[in-house]
């Protein structure tokens, strides 16, 4: 019997998402290359090149090194304290779930990554030049790479300046997590059932047999070249109840198995990655629920900031434009997994994440309801009779919930001019 991969192509892609997304990587990789350029030199006084190669005073190497390693400490420390305040912004000022993204931010991650290994590199090769490592070809070596490091540095650090005053802000959150609910949104609608088969909306939602979750979290990532694998080596089919995003619990079907009943649970189960929380990678409403979230806080009472809604809800209105935009047939993905069946993401529940959190707490707000039916409006308008059904839904509800709330009556039937097609009351 055929045993599924440990390492698929597919999981091997979402765990080097995850990767990125951890701080120490970046540094720890800079720092080894850091020690192998330091002695990388030492190769240099096995050439000859010694002859030909400008005598370079042993003073000033020391000097230059003692300076680039004190100095460089400090700017990786105050580096450090700059990136937790920005996280610190993020979360208080946007939400906890844009965190990931702010983390991940690769201007960030290599300033702090070129100072670090600075500091190595200087602290190292320092180490050696004060003991004799190197001689007159190895030297120059050593001063040619610290005046790269340096510049190197310098450029970085300006790149790094300009970014950091914006990490963590409100409006480059936004448009972070708009980013990555983009991605998301745009690698689901050319793959809408990650490559396998449709599952058939007349089918009975238990047939087959149920394989459960093992624990209790959020799933991350379906790796459907394993269930591929371990359908075709029991001869059945696989029908996926779980989405990328789904809370899940011992008691909730991941699946079902369907021809046979020669299976262990874990070798199917294990295609599952659950976690605590839910990631952007893969699941694209995580995105609309984060940008929800996002204006949903600036309209509490305590920030009280409709203008945060306001971008929030042209950034959704982006990306459901996205969503129905006309699709590149070069990226369609084939079905490559004709033994397995995923369901298909639906639009009420897209439109859901999204706007019901402003609606409800934006109600009250004349600029804000307006904004949002506008919304609404240019979403009915886009040719997708799904998206204007539920377009024109939630217009519906959204201009109830501002007739309810709000207590001067221009603003009402100014609400209910905008709405347009909604069934405006006298």
């Amino acid at each position: 019997m055929a045993r599924s991969k440990l390492f698929t192509s597919d999981r091997l892609r979402f765990l080097y998402s995850r990767i990125k997304e951890r701080l120490w990587v970046k540094p720890l990789v800079l720092c080894v290359l850091s020690i192998g350029a330091t002695f990388l030199a030492r190769l240099a006084d096995n050439t000859g090149l010694a002859s030909v190669l400008p005598e370079i005073n042993l003073e000033s190497v020391e000097s230059l090194l003692s300076i680039m390693a004190s100095s460089m400490l400090v700017i990786a420390t105050f580096a450090v304290g700059s990136m937790i305040a920005a996280y610190a912004s993020a979360s208080t000022g946007a939400t906890p779930r844009s965190i990931p993204l702010v983390i991940d931010d690769d201007v960030s991650q290599n300033a702090l990554s070129v100072f670090i290994g600075a500091f190595i590199f200087s602290v190292v090769s320092l180490t050696a030049v004060q003991n004799d490592l190197f001689d007159s070809a190895g030297l120059f070596a050593v001063f040619v790479l610290t005046l790269l490091v340096l510049a190197v540095v310098i450029v970085t650090f300006v790149r790094w300046v300009d970014r950091i005053a914006r990490l963590g802000r409100v409006v480059n959150t936004i448009k972070q997590v708009e980013n990555a609910a983009g991605d998301a949104l745009d690698r689901r609608r050319h793959a809408p059932t990650l490559g396998a088969l449709a599952t058939s909306p007349h089918q009975d939602a238990d047939q087959g047999i149920a394989v459960y979750a093992p624990t209790v979290g959020y799933i991350q990532h379906i790796d459907l070249e394993t269930l591929q694998s371990r359908a075709e080596a029991l001869n059945c089919r696989v029908r996926v109840a779980t989405l990328p995003g789904t809370f899940v619990s011992t008691s909730r079907p991941l699946l079902y198995i369907e021809g046979s009943a020669e299976f262990k649970p874990d070798d199917v189960s294990s295609a599952f990655t659950i976690g605590a929380n839910r990631t952007f990678e893969d699941d694209p409403r995580f995105g609309l629920l984060a940008l929800s979230e996002i204006a949903d806080k600036a309209l509490s009472p305590g920030i009280n900031d409709p203008g945060t809604a306001i971008n929030v809800i042209g950034a959704l209105v982006r990306l459901f434009t996205l969503w129905q935009s006309p699709l590149d047939d070069d990226r369609l993905q084939p079905v490559t997994y004709d033994r397995v069946s995923v369901p298909t993401l639906v639009i009420d529940d897209l439109f859901d994440d999204a706007f019901t959190a402003i609606a409800r707490d934006g109600a009250g707000i004349v600029e804000v309801s307006i904004r949002l039916q506008k919304a609404f409006h240019a979403l009915a308008e886009t040719g997708d009779k799904a998206m204007t059904a539920t377009a024109r839904a939630h217009s519906r509800m959204a201009l109830v919930r501002s007739e309810k709330a709000m207590t001067f009556e221009g603003d009402i039937d100014a609400v209910r001019r905008v709405a347009g097609f909604a069934d405006a009351r006298p």
